[in-house]
């Protein structure tokens, strides 16, 4: 079965050209499905059964996964099935008759805009990671930018003098996204200032860099915003989405049309970006419940 999977991800790396982050997500749960077949004894396609998936999937939900990991978890496995059966690696498809287990479709999490100025506003000093950190935040804020895509910005990714960044997206989808007047402001302060006395060697393309001259890593990033939010006082569990979730809904919330945010998040399904209108409609069930008399 191991050799099956090695097939599948060639495919999915070269035929569609999924970002390293799919691919690792892939990876993750067909290692964890395919470690539970053979546990069964299963070594061929041929004999895996619904009643089977379905085991697997129950066997997660004992390991306390969440619905929206198991669902991902099945996806995968759905599309693993499908590639087999395709390339007459098997001759059905048991996945065809499964549907996604049920979400408590849990609204993402958000940051209120007072919060967020007093993150973007929290890292003090002139020194190179003062000045890294508050062109991050900014960024992040103005974009929408998930973190692998912030991480691995390239100075030939910015367009200054029109005020734009170049982002590349999930299977290298490119879009253009404006960055508004703080987060130039800021990030030209760093560029002018930070970035030189952390590109020691002169030669490295990533925008942003650690104490070593080196791109900033995903975790690296993570670790970054966690502290930041520590300083600023935000008690609440926040993480790099946290702020392309508020970016969103910011948005929606100050009247921007859900096309337009839906381009600037690089969402493929107008679907995706709906979440975000559930979230403001909340925000007003709150808001009316809490100050109408008889809310």
């Amino acid at each position: 079965m191991h050799d099956y999977l090695d097939h599948f991800m060639n495919y999915l790396a070269v035929e569609r050209g999924l970002a390293q982050n799919t691919l690792d997500a892939y990876g993750r749960d067909l290692v964890r499905y395919l470690e539970f077949l053979e546990a069964g004894g299963v070594a061929s396609p041929d004999k895996i059964t619904s009643a089977l998936i379905l085991r697997f999937l129950n066997q997660l939900k004992q390991k306390g996964l969440s619905a929206r990991s198991r669902s991902r978890a099945l996806a995968a496995i759905r599309t693993f099935h499908k590639f087999l059966t395709r390339e007459k690696f098997a001759t059905s498809n048991p996945t065809d008759q499964i549907t996604a287990p049920k979400s408590l479709s849990t609204l993402p999490h958000t940051l209120s805009p007072a919060d967020v100025e007093r993150l973007l506003t929290g890292p003090k000093g002139n020194t190179p990671l003062a000045w890294r950190d508050r062109a991050m935040l900014e960024i992040i804020y103005a974009t929408g930018l998930r973190v692998s895509e912030l991480v691995t910005l390239r100075l030939t990714d910015l367009q200054m003098d029109v005020g734009y960044l170049t982002a590349f997206g999930k299977r290298s989808k490119q879009r253009i996204v404006p960055l508004g007047g703080e987060a130039l402001a800021a990030l030209r302060e760093y560029l002018r200032h930070g970035r030189p006395l952390l590109d020691k060697t002169q030669t490295s393309q990533f925008i942003f860099l650690n104490r070593s001259g080196e791109g900033l890593t995903r975790q690296g990033f993570w670790k970054i915003i966690k502290r930041r939010a520590l300083q600023a006082g935000i008690t609440k569990n926040i993480t790099p989405h946290t702020m392309r979730h508020s970016f969103a809904t910011h948005l929606l919330e100050n009247g921007a049309d859900l096309r337009s945010v839906q381009a600037m998040l690089g969402h493929a399904d107008i679907s995706t970006t709906q979440i975000y209108t559930h979230v403001s409609r909340e925000r007003l069930r709150k808001i009316h419940a809490q100050h109408h008399p008889r809310g």
